[in-house]
Parts: C-alpha cells; structure tokens; sequence
C-alpha cells in the first residue's frame, strides 16, 4: 500500500499502481485515456463521452451527481478519482468509507496542472503526466506571449437557462475567460460561483460579449436571439463548453480555441 495526498489534503492509502479505477469525471476520464490507460479503467459515468470507444465499452456507473453505489460494488476498484464540485458530498463521503477516492479541486490552471501530475503519479504515469504538463504550460505561454489585438472585452459566459446562470468568480471557466482576454461581469463579490440572473441584471452588467456554453445546458444558435433582446449591441456566440471547463488533457485544444475566437472581436476595436 502507498500513501497519496489529494486535493482536499486527504491521505489516502492505495494499491501501487491501482488495477480497478473507477472515474467520476469526465474530464479526467478522458485525461486516464491519454495518460495511456486502458484496461486499468474499468467504469465511468454516463457523461464521459471522451474517449468515444469507453462510452460503449466500460461499465456505466450512473451520472457524476447521481452515483449507482450497487455498480461500484460490483466492479470492486482499488481506486475512484472524483471532484468536490462535480459529485455529491454525501454519496463521496459514502464512497470514502468503502474505497479509496482521490479528490480534486479546481479553480485555476494551476490547479489543473497540480492534479494532471498528481494522478500520473497516483496511477503509475508520472513521466507521461509531466510531458503532458509541460505542453499545456507551453500552449498557454504562448498565446499570453502574443500582442493583444482587441481590448479585454466585457464579457458575460452563461451555463444554464430557466433560470439563467452564469459563470461568476472563483471558478475554472473566469480563469480561462481571463486567459482567453475577456472580463467577466460576473467576477466580483455581488455574486456567487454559478448566480442565477434575470433578465435586468443581464442588462445591467451591460456586456459586450455573451457566451453561451454548449454544457452543462445545451445552447444552440436559436437562443441568441432571447439573449440579443436582453443586450442588443451584444455579441452573441455559441462555444464550445468543453473547452472551458475541461481541466483534463483537453486542455492543450483550448489555447487555439481561445486565440480563434478573438477573432471573431476583431471588427470591436
């Protein structure tokens, strides 16, 4: 048995390296993937649609906030890697009292990187994690390296609808806003992690972009125009939610994501 520390500063005691791991998020599902697991991984939630080939062939065990307990039980894993803010306390805590859970906890791309080569070393991968780190770090150094063509736009990123909420501060997706050159509305303490707006405080905040998430709520282009009522010199795109707030190995696609949509604001300066 080895002894790991997570996110949550928990010591956990595991099998070196772990043979049965269950992930409860789909982000770092996709990073197990590419850290170049895979029998090792053995079940998943329903939402880890990444790698497309273990949505169809790995045990199904329930969505990240309704767990199926009994399926954990019949898989019996020697470790299950969570979130604090993706799973339920109360069903984790029951996790904890069976198996060994490694937790993370993400608010910035520090902390992302931090957990990447965590869990490299938690499953036997540590060199594979650290490449891996290192070409994310080297993607975002250099879009931050390059000369700014618009202004830091205000910039309101929506997640759900009925009700609205928006991305606000202390969150992974305002890290990546602000890495991407936008300034969040939302980032300040009148408001909570994820507010629920209405309508008027949209158009208070005033912004000059709207984004609109395609996760957790599916945005598609026939909500722009509710949104353009609210704020008609706003402008409106849909984006591509995963690459927000995935803090996986999808992290090296965001970088030229985020660079190809300033451009879509060059015509604002």
């Amino acid at each position: 048995m080895n002894l790991f520390t997570d996110q949550l500063n928990r010591k956990i005691n595991l099998p070196f390296p772990p043979k049965r791991i269950i992930s409860l998020v789909p982000s770092q599902t996709e990073l197990l993937y590419d850290l170049g697991l895979r029998d090792e991984v053995v079940g998943i939630t329903k939402f880890c649609i990444h790698p497309h080939e273990w949505l169809k062939s790995k045990t199904h065990i329930g969505g990240t906030k309704k767990i199926d307990l009994e399926k954990i039980k019949q898989l019996n894993p020697d470790l299950i890697i969570g979130n604090k803010e993706e799973n339920e306390r109360e069903q984790i805590e029951k996790l904890m009292k069976l198996y060994p859970v490694w937790m993370s906890d993400i608010y910035t791309l520090k902390d992302a990187l931090n957990m990447i080569t965590n869990i490299g070393t938690l499953v036997g991968k540590q060199q594979e994690a650290i490449h891996l780190k290192l070409r994310i770090e080297s993607q975002f150094q250099n879009i931050s390296n390059l000369p700014s063509t618009t202004p830091s736009l205000k910039t309101a990123y929506f997640i759900w609808r009925k009700p609205y909420m928006a991305a606000g501060n202390n969150t992974f997706i305002n890290d990546m806003l602000k890495r991407s050159g936008f300034n969040n509305v939302f980032d300040n303490n009148d408001f909570t992690r994820y507010p629920e707006v209405n309508s008027e405080q949209i158009a208070n905040a005033n912004p000059e972009v709207i984004l609109l998430s395609s996760e957790p709520y599916p945005f598609k282009e026939k909500h722009i125009q509710e949104f353009q009522a609210i704020c008609p010199k706003a402008k409106i795109l849909i984006v591509d939610g995963e690459l927000f707030s995935w803090y996986g190995s999808r992290l090296l696609q965001a970088p030229l994501y985020f660079k190809k949509l300033k451009t879509n604001f060059n015509f604002m300066n």
